[in-house]
């Protein structure tokens, strides 16, 4: 047996991946990626960045993408926990503008597979939560690009708890994104 789960989800190429955890008396061990244990469950990537973050409860980062430059990311979180999202972006797809989400923590330890051709976000659900992510293609501030985090069509399901929609932390340019229908008359996808 692997040291990586494969779950899919409803979206091809989308899936959750659990992994192997070695504990005892004094904490645990896990791997959180093998290029050939991956490459085993079907998931054949060439990551080349990684990027952390830290955000406090009721940050909403998201949903971002790049027009150029896509990215697949690999997605977990070390500290807290956050719920992670996934819409599909890809020109001609039968599950273009759906969504899957999932809850990644450090106590569940899953990670969140997302290939190219998606927009992605989360929302803190904890106190504080450190997220981090491999990507196998770089950052380029060129083509950034967003998909309102909050679109009717799109309909994500955000479970807000105690939290109030005007209590949500977003940057200024994730507050303006556009809606999915805008997007989908602007043509920007031709290159995913």
């Amino acid at each position: 047996m692997g040291k990586f789960k494969r779950i899919d989800t409803s979206i091809e190429g989308v899936c959750v991946i659990e992994p192997t955890v070695f504990g005892d008396n004094r904490g645990y061990f896990m791997e959180t990626y093998s290029t050939e244990e991956f490459k085993e469950i079907g998931l054949d990537y060439n990551f080349v960045q990684d990027n952390q973050s830290k955000s406090k409860k009721g940050v909403l980062r998201g949903l971002h993408f790049q027009k150029e430059n896509t990215q697949a990311k690999l997605v977990r979180v070390i500290k807290g926990e956050v719920f992670d999202v996934a819409v599909d972006l890809r020109p001609g797809s039968k599950t273009y503008g759906k969504w899957e989400g999932v809850i990644l923590s450090e106590e569940n330890k899953k990670m969140f597979m997302i290939p190219r051709g998606f927009a992605h976000g989360f929302l803190v659900l904890s106190d504080e939560a450190e997220f981090t992510y491999k990507c196998d293609d770089i950052y380029n501030h060129a083509a950034e690009g967003g998909l309102k985090w909050d679109d009717p069509e799109v309909a994500i399901e955000w479970p807000m708890g105690d939290l109030k929609k005007e209590d949500l932390l977003t940057s200024e340019k994730d507050a303006v994104w556009p809606s999915l229908s805008e997007l989908r008359n602007s043509n920007l996808f031709e290159n995913l």
